[in-house]
């Protein structure tokens, strides 16, 4: 059981990292576009410093996090088999490949933007950030709440997060375009 411990903190350390990359990285990309419409010598000095930023980001914390919070998981899935035979942990898991599908797609939009390719808008990427955060909610109360988990609740209350999170986007949207400092 002891060993059960350091796995499972190792795991969660390397979640809570993985998720700090996953956080920050849209931020970048947002920043990396609207650089991108500034004029002469800013747009290439800003552009020059988020790409190494973006690149620092991603392959020191991101990617290391993803691969050691992964080796952990399945680590404790062997220590514990029985998980695997559970309807929480098959959703979870169902979650987990839908942020490893973020993920990759965060690294397809990386190597465009280290190419100078924009091919979203900020607005875009402000939504985008928001995936990984109802991934985190969705897999959170899964793990913690196990077989007491309401489905239709839960199902309900990731709806409505969902919809609170497009309408903060909404407000700072409206007050960055009433006062550009915001």
């Amino acid at each position: 059981m002891e060993l059960y411990n350091y796995i499972k903190s190792l795991h969660l350390i390397f979640v809570v990292t993985w998720f700090a990359g996953l956080f920050y990285i849209p931020r970048l990309f947002i920043y990396h576009i609207e650089a991108s419409h500034k004029p002469s010598p800013d747009k290439e000095i800003l552009s020059t410093q988020l790409k190494l930023m973006t690149k620092r980001l991603w392959y020191i914390i991101t990617w290391p996090s993803a691969i050691l919070c992964t080796i952990f998981a399945i680590w404790l899935l062997l220590l514990i088999p029985e998980w695997l035979q559970q309807p929480w942990m098959h959703v979870k898991l169902a979650f987990v490949a839908l942020l490893f599908v973020y993920h990759l797609k965060c690294h397809q939009m990386f190597k465009q933007l280290q190419r100078d390719e924009i091919k979203y808008s900020s607005d875009f990427m402000r939504i985008w950030n928001e995936v990984a955060t109802l991934v985190l909610f969705a897999a959170t109360f899964l793990v913690v709440l196990k077989n007491a988990f309401n489905w239709i609740y839960g199902t309900v209350g990731i709806f409505v997060l969902a919809i609170l999170l497009m309408l903060g986007i909404r407000l700072y949207k409206r007050i960055r375009n009433k006062n550009p400092n915001a």
